[in-house]
This record gives structure tokens, C-alpha cells and sequence, in this order.
């Protein structure tokens, strides 16, 4: 039904405004998280800044309040996944547990946490991918690297083995997990909690 007209005493409406912002205003994560998804379906060469405020059905113009260049997006994209998947996970794997043998498992587990595990995979996939180009991506994925490995060299330092052989150790478990986040078809091959248990075993026997 349409409404009906106003009587001659009611005092006039206001006039609705001739423009109405269609979306809230837009932060610097939401276009770091648009595009993270971008490079993880289709690449870094596709993150630009028109592809972006098309899939946020925003106008290039906004882009620019938070960000001033396409630079200064992917900095902040490779600083954002930085401080999220290293020093924030590190930091909670730290204080989870202090037995050392509870943060092996930690660290073997992080690759089988559901669909958060899954997505860091994706991620890091293609920033790996990414970084075989681009040198400010590579020593974002190098200093993530050194200090992951810096972090399990302690782990194995405090079961008791020495400098040089904890950041074997520690090499050899770090490939693993981040093999096994990109493996994911091979759960057959050996069930997962029979391969972590192998390799947790195997991992802190000493050699002599």
C-alpha cells in the first residue's frame, strides 16, 4: 500500500539526504584482508588497487586514506601476516606450556588446527610464492624463517642438547611442520597422531 499523504496541519518532512554512504567507512585491515585473499586465488600480480575497491564495491579514491601506494599496501600485507603468524604465535606458544616436550608438540600440532591451519597454509604458500620474486617479500619470509627456527633452537636447548645441534634439530622439525601444512593429501599414507609421535620420538633421541 502506498502511504498516505500528509494533512495540511502536520508540520513538513524533512528532505532525506540526496546521498547515503552505501558501507561503513572501510579500516586499513579490510583492505589488508581483501588483499591477502587476492593473492592467495589468484596471485600478487592481481593485488592492485582497482581490483580491490571493485571486489569491496568501494571507489579507488577511498584506497587512499589509509594507504599511499600500492607499496604501502603490500608492506603493511607482509608486515600484517608477520606479526600475526610469527611473533603473536611464537608469543602464545611460549607461554602455553613451559615443559619442553609440550612445546614439541605444540609446534608438530600446528599444521592440523582446522580451517585456521588450512588458511595459514594457503597464505603462506603463496607468500612463499611471492617472495621467489620479490626481494622485500624474501627478507619478510627470511627474518619470519630465522625467527621460528631461533624459537625451536630454544625448545631443543632446554631438553638439554647443545647450540649446533638444536638448530639441526630444530631445522629438521621446522621443514617438517611446514611440509606437513601443504601435505595434505598424505594423511593416508600414516595416520597423523602415529607420524607425530614418530617424529616427536625421533626428534629427541639423542644421537650417542
Amino acid at each position: 500500500m502506498w502511504p498516505s499523504p500528509p494533512r495540511a496541519a502536520d508540520p513538513p518532512r524533512p528532505k532525506p539526504p540526496r546521498w547515503r554512504p552505501r558501507h561503513a567507512p572501510l579500516t586499513p585491515e579490510t583492505w589488508i584482508d581483501a588483499a591477502t585473499d587476492v593473492l592467495v586465488s589468484h596471485g600478487i600480480d592481481s593485488v592492485r588497487v582497482d581490483v580491490l575497491a571493485k571486489r569491496l564495491q568501494v571507489t579507488r579514491g577511498s584506497f587512499y586514506w589509509h594507504f599511499k601506494d600500492r607499496n604501502d599496501l603490500l608492506a603493511q600485507v607482509l608486515q600484517t601476516w608477520r606479526r600475526k603468524s610469527t611473533e603473536e604465535l611464537t608469543r602464545r606458544l611460549e607461554t602455553a606450556h613451559t615443559d619442553p616436550a609440550e612445546q614439541v608438540r605444540d609446534v608438530l600440532s600446528l599444521p592440523f588446527r582446522g580451517r585456521s591451519a588450512v588458511r595459514a597454509a594457503q597464505i603462506e604458500l603463496a607468500l612463499r610464492d611471492w617472495a621467489r620474486r620479490d626481494p622485500v617479500a624474501r627478507q619478510v619470509m627470511d627474518e619470519s624463517d630465522a625467527s621460528r627456527l631461533a624459537y625451536i633452537s630454544q625448545i631443543f636447548s632446554s631438553l638439554g642438547f647443545g647450540v649446533l645441534e638444536a638448530r639441526s634439530r630444530a631445522f629438521l622439525l621446522y621443514s617438517h611442520v611446514v611440509a606437513a601444512s601443504q601435505m595434505t593429501g598424505a594423511e593416508a599414507a600414516l595416520p597423523r597422531e602415529e607420524r607425530n609421535r614418530f617424529v616427536e620420538q625421533l626428534i629427541q633421541t639423542p644421537l650417542r
